[in-house]
């Protein structure tokens, strides 16, 4: 059984594809039932976040389980096979563990040890866990994963300085338009990513923020959090005339503002200008709003590049991150391969013990004149002959579990003594 994960993500795919993939929250559940549904797969979770569609699975047979994914990938996103299989990544076994890690890290973030996927990574995990996708493999493999995760931002500097994707937002406005103390600016949407570039701005010292929500309520929660004013999506129209940036990250599967909708509100801003930071995925603004005159767009290409930006003291850091995460990546695989000859290894000694046992009580008759020192020398002498019988299949197998000469092994054990 291969742990694999086919996806897209930030480096392997344009802002376009991967709008197109991304699974909502709301669809994950369903996501899970598909993908199960497939044969080739047995243990399924998603990873969706703005800057990755994963999937992780557990398979015996590779090369369909890969084709299985990326089909689930392709027909969910109304996509062309042509139009994703050249951005497509695959791992599996080695690979597939390393890369998690990785990703719980922060090393394959947009923005360099940024905080947020952890978090992320968690949620996946128990969404999976909740709907039955994530069984023993993966929910051990994604326990691991947030321990590395934790274990890299305590020993090293990776997460020194601006490390999250909403900090990075608030930071590209500062770039763009200098310091915000005296901005009016409007946060669109009070999820994880929301409530980051609120708290980020209340902490910048920006002196009003709005924030607007389907939900009025969580927003109204969010407001109250850090000191600014709620507002429902039908004053929409009236705050963007009057504020300086927009920072919007919804979970919209649409665009929440179109050209339609800026162009009444350009025109009452008299030229005023408009920043705009989007970072979700898909993007709230339609992209042809670049286009008018008075309003700029900025997006998570935009945010990628600025990000990559003044990070020398993280970047030092980053080859001691990978040292850490080769040395979980050893531990996870010893424990696994551990896990996986534990069943056949102890039904093995038990079969062995049965045997010593029903030998012992067929000569029960003949060994009754012995002395109580002698009946423990009988006992001792047939327990180290069966542990020395025992030992040397017993290490082989331990050396060699988790790898497919492990698996020929474990079943020529199973067949000869008749484990089960």
């Amino acid at each position: 059984m291969s742990v694999i994960v086919v996806g897209l993500n930030h480096r392997s795919a344009p802002l376009e594809l991967l709008e197109r993939v991304t699974v909502p929250p709301a669809r994950l559940p369903k996501a899970i039932a598909d993908l199960r549904a497939r044969d080739s797969l047995d243990e399924v979770l998603v990873l969706s976040t703005c800057m990755r569609t994963e999937v992780y699975a557990t398979a015996e047979r590779f090369h369909p389980a890969v084709q299985d994914i990326r089909n689930y990938l392709c027909e969910s996103s109304f996509s062309a096979p042509e139009d994703v299989a050249d951005h497509l990544s695959v791992l599996y076994d080695d690979a597939a563990i390393g890369h998690l890690f990785s990703v719980a890290s922060g090393l394959d973030s947009a923005v360099l040890g940024e905080s947020e996927i952890l978090s992320q990574v968690r949620g996946a995990w128990e969404v999976a866990r909740a709907e039955g996708g994530a069984g023993p493999v993966l929910s051990g493999l994604f326990r691991h994963a947030l321990e590395v995760g934790k274990r890299v931002r305590s020993e090293t500097a990776i997460a020194r300085g601006t490390t999250s994707v909403s900090q990075a937002a608030v930071a590209l406005a500062v770039d763009t338009l200098g310091p915000l103390h005296d901005r009016k600016i409007l946060v669109l949407g009070a999820g994880d990513m929301g409530e980051g570039m609120a708290v980020a701005l209340a902490a910048s010292g920006v002196a009003e923020v709005l924030v607007a929500n389907r939900t009025r309520a969580r927003a109204q929660g969010l407001a109250d959090r850090i000191g600014g004013h709620a507002i429902g999506f039908d004053e929409l129209a009236g705050a963007l005339v009057e504020i300086d940036v927009l920072l919007s990250s919804t979970g919209a599967s649409e665009p929440i503002l179109t050209v339609e909708d800026l162009i009444p509100v350009l025109s009452a801003r008299s030229g005023r200008p408009l920043l705009i930071v989007d970072v979700a995925i898909p993007r709230d603004v339609e992209l042809g709003v670049r286009q008018l005159d008075g309003v700029t767009v900025l997006d998570l290409d935009d945010l990628r590049a600025f990000a990559r930006s003044g990070l020398e003291d993280r970047r030092r850091e980053v080859a001691r991150v990978h040292g850490i995460i080769d040395e979980e990546v050893a531990d996870y695989l010893g424990d696994a391969q551990a896990r996986q000859a534990a069943p056949v290894v102890s039904a093995l000694h038990g079969k062995a013990e049965e045997i010593r046992l029903a030998e012992l009580a067929r000569f029960r008759g003949r060994l009754e004149g012995l002395d109580p020192r002698q009946q423990e020398a009988v006992e001792a002498l047939t327990k180290g002959v069966v542990a020395k019988l025992l030992h040397e299949p017993t290490v082989r197998l331990k050396d060699v579990a988790g790898t497919p000469r492990g698996e020929r092994l474990a079943e020529t054990l199973r067949s000869l003594f008749d484990l089960g």
